[in-house]
């Protein structure tokens, strides 16, 4: 069965993720990544622009698609080997503001100090929510959600220490 999560993550770290076709959780862990099947949704939400010193943003920055079967290790240097798992992230997507949708979302409105969701870093949300989020930001979803199809191998190279 198909599932829907949320990854809070800079904007920043989450393009780089948009331009790699990754997915990077909760500072490299792996467990995570590992959580999510493949064909199951990861929406990005961004509170503020930067890690550090970025402006505050709160909104939905990116949305995907797992598609790699494997967490695999990536050396970014300085002693940083975070795990990684492939997305494929739909590029026509736009950047949404939280607060107009805010009302909208299961997980909100259910959940007043939500807040407290937003730092484990990632979380599932319904599918109901999924298709309010990609609807804000110009997707739209098949109903139901299928698993995706077969298709050509994975780019990602095979990493024993990935898993």
């Amino acid at each position: 069965m198909t599932r829907a999560w949320v990854g809070v993550v800079s904007r920043s770290h989450v393009m780089r993720g948009v331009e790699g076709h990754f997915a990077q959780l909760c500072h490299g862990k792996r467990l995570p990544l590992e959580r999510m099947s493949v064909g199951d949704w990861l929406v990005y939400y961004s509170p503020k622009t930067d890690m550090h010193e970025g402006e505050p943003l709160r909104a939905f920055t990116a949305l995907g698609r797992v598609h790699g079967e494997r967490t695999v290790l990536f050396d970014m240097g300085g002693g940083f080997v975070p795990y990684r798992r492939e997305v494929r992230f739909e590029r026509a997507a736009r950047e949404v503001p939280l607060a107009g949708l805010s009302e909208s979302l299961g997980f909100i409105r259910n959940n007043p100090h939500w807040g407290m969701l937003a730092r484990r870093g990632h979380f599932e949300i319904s599918l109901e929510d999924l298709h309010t989020i990609a609807t804000a930001m110009g997707i739209s979803l098949p109903a139901p959600l299928p698993s995706p199809a077969p298709g050509p191998a994975s780019r990602w190279p095979e990493s024993p220490a990935g898993r």
